[in-house]
């Protein structure tokens, strides 16, 4: 802040700001020669620091060009194997459900087939009992009539031995009837 005060001093003191029109004061001249010098001097070395400059970056704008365009193709080609993915995807559901619907129709069929072997069984079974039931009423039926045909042959005839004979051959003809 010190020397920005000086300035404003020294240029109130002073007649003002204004142009130094003397050329070898102001070192106009030294600075034109020096940036011919350098100009005349450097062009070959600047020129081929530049060249080699504009090699690289073109040769870095080509390699990324290269580099955009793979990644354009890899992602064309990403696009195409997930669209056959996908195809893929769509065929194994369409498998899987068909699988699934195979199978319950298979497991409805076996399910089937397995109640109408049970009920086969399960009526086998009920008319071996109806069958077993109904010869045990007969033989109960058989058994009954005899022993009240006995008892009125006995009524009937009493004791004698000709009506025992009789009573036997009925029961025997009655067996051979019923059975």
């Amino acid at each position: 802040m010190e020397n920005f005060d000086q300035i404003f001093t020294l240029c109130a003191e002073s007649e003002g700001i204004g142009l130094n029109t003397d050329i070898l004061e102001t070192g106009v001249i030294n600075i034109l020669a020096l940036i011919i010098i350098l100009v005349v001097t450097g062009r070959p070395f600047l020129g081929s620091i530049l060249s080699e400059r504009e090699l690289a970056i073109r040769q870095s704008i080509s390699d990324a060009e290269n580099r955009f365009n793979e990644a354009n193709r890899r992602l064309t080609e990403a696009q195409k194997q997930l669209a056959q993915v996908d195809v893929v995807i769509g065929e194994i559901r369409n498998e899987t459900e068909k699988a699934k619907y195979m199978l319950l129709q298979s497991n409805g069929y076996e399910a089937k087939k397995e109640l109408k072997i049970r009920f086969d069984r399960a009526l086998a079974t009920f008319l071996t009992k109806e069958r077993q039931v109904f010869l045990e009423v007969k033989e109960k039926i058989i058994l009954l009539v005899l022993q009240r045909t006995i008892v009125r042959a006995q009524q009937t005839f009493g004791p004698k031995e000709r009506a025992g004979e009789l009573i036997n051959e009925t029961i025997n003809k009655l067996k051979g009837d019923l059975l």
